[in-house]
């Protein structure tokens, strides 16, 4: 949005665009904005004339591409460039001809003798007909004639795009090093594919969002070289919610579940919250608003479908997540437990929402792996 100072005008400069935006940047001169948008699982950056007019992609490319800042030229601009199996480096891209040239090398000596995995695009239909774009992480060592364990890896958000990014954790460059396949779904609720896309999560989120990543789920369990023996749920936050949520619905799909950070009583979920504002929006309301509001609380609370529980299931959560309670966490794996469901609850007392401290993360990890090698690799586990 254009707002000028003099007037009090308020204008949409991106009008029509059916994309979010991010990072609006002027150019020196003021003629022309700058902004990156999700595309397609990935993140690319964008011009758009002052004047108006239609917004002109700059890069392409199997990448996350950030904007650090234009140079006084004009004509330059210093941008950030990650992947999956990669992460940031600068460099410094022509503003005209779209090509960017190294400028850091961080990585080079870490990165020169690893042997890093393959990813591959994947387009599947969902139960509506509607085509779902995925990522296929394959290990560096793939044989398509060896059986190979899944995972699958369920997005946060509800509303954030699975682009390139390289995180550490989630961390899918690790996880297909460690041996797996994995498949991430830009599932219903995720950004780059269109406001209407995007906008399908609130309200429905045990929906076909959770369709979405059970098609997804399935095709890959149709490739020869899966072991449909050998397969697992994961995610965070919202992802958390969806592997609670699959606990109680899968209908015997995996074999082992990963839930961090996840909700699991949207009930209670809405009493203790800070973000009091977003289960408003995506929830509708509190769960006593009105009948059809109670409604899609019994049908979409992962806690009413327990009895159902019979997966192998490991919880991670944090003492101070105020966006996500740790009761949320502590109901869950007692849920299990009662249930007498293999589980085992990871508690970090001094993190929030996401795990940030260097060795609370070799931690996470090494609990992570050996969870999941144990209950998705059984051959590991033999033995005294």
């Amino acid at each position: 949005m254009l707002f000028d100072l003099a007037s009090g005008a308020t204008t949409e400069a991106t009008a029509g665009l059916d994309q979010t935006t991010h990072g609006a940047t002027w150019s020196p001169d003021g003629g022309t904005l700058y902004f990156m948008s999700e595309w397609r699982g990935t993140d690319q950056l964008f011009s758009l004339p002052r004047a108006g007019g239609k917004p002109t992609q700059l890069t392409k490319g199997r990448f996350n591409w950030g904007l650090v800042d234009v140079f006084p030229d004009g004509k330059r601009a210093l941008v950030s460039v990650q992947d999956m199996t990669r992460p940031r480096e600068l460099k410094i891209l022509d503003l005209a001809s779209g090509v960017a040239s190294a400028v850091s090398h961080i990585n080079d000596d870490i990165y020169a003798d690893l042997a890093l995995p393959r990813i591959e695009e994947r387009w599947v239909e969902s139960t509506d007909g509607e085509k779902v774009h995925c990522w296929v992480i394959y290990p560096a060592d793939f044989d398509p004639d060896k059986k190979w364990p899944l995972v699958t890896y369920c997005q946060g958000g509800p509303q954030g795009q699975i682009g390139q990014w390289f995180s550490f954790r989630w961390n899918f460059n690790l996880i297909a090093s460690n041996g797996y396949v994995v498949v991430a779904p830009n599932r219903r609720g995720l950004p780059g594919f269109g406001r209407e896309w995007n906008d399908q999560i609130s309200q429905d989120w045990g929906g076909q969002a959770m369709q979405d990543i059970l098609a997804a789920t399935d095709s890959m369990l149709a490739e020869p070289y899966i072991d449909p023996e050998r397969t697992a749920a994961i995610g965070a936050s919202f992802g958390g919610y969806t592997v609670y949520w699959l606990m109680g619905n899968h209908e015997d799909r995996f074999k082992t579940m990963i839930s961090h950070c996840g909700l699991f009583n949207l009930e209670a979920m809405y009493g203790s919250t800070e973000e009091l504002f977003f289960v408003n929006w995506d929830l509708g309301g509190p769960y006593w608003k009105d009948a059809a509001t109670q409604q899609a609380y019994d049908e979409f609370s992962p806690h009413k479908f327990v009895g159902s529980w019979d997966t192998p299931l490991l919880v991670i959560h944090g003492e101070k997540d105020f966006r996500v309670p740790v009761t949320q966490g502590m109901e869950a794996f007692t849920a299990a437990q009662v249930q007498r469901v293999p589980s085992r609850f990871l508690y970090f007392p001094e993190e929030g929402h996401w795990v940030q401290k260097p060795q609370n993360g070799v931690l996470w990890h090494r609990v992570f792996f050996d969870w999941l090698d144990r209950t998705c690799k059984p051959e590991l586990s033999e033995g005294p």
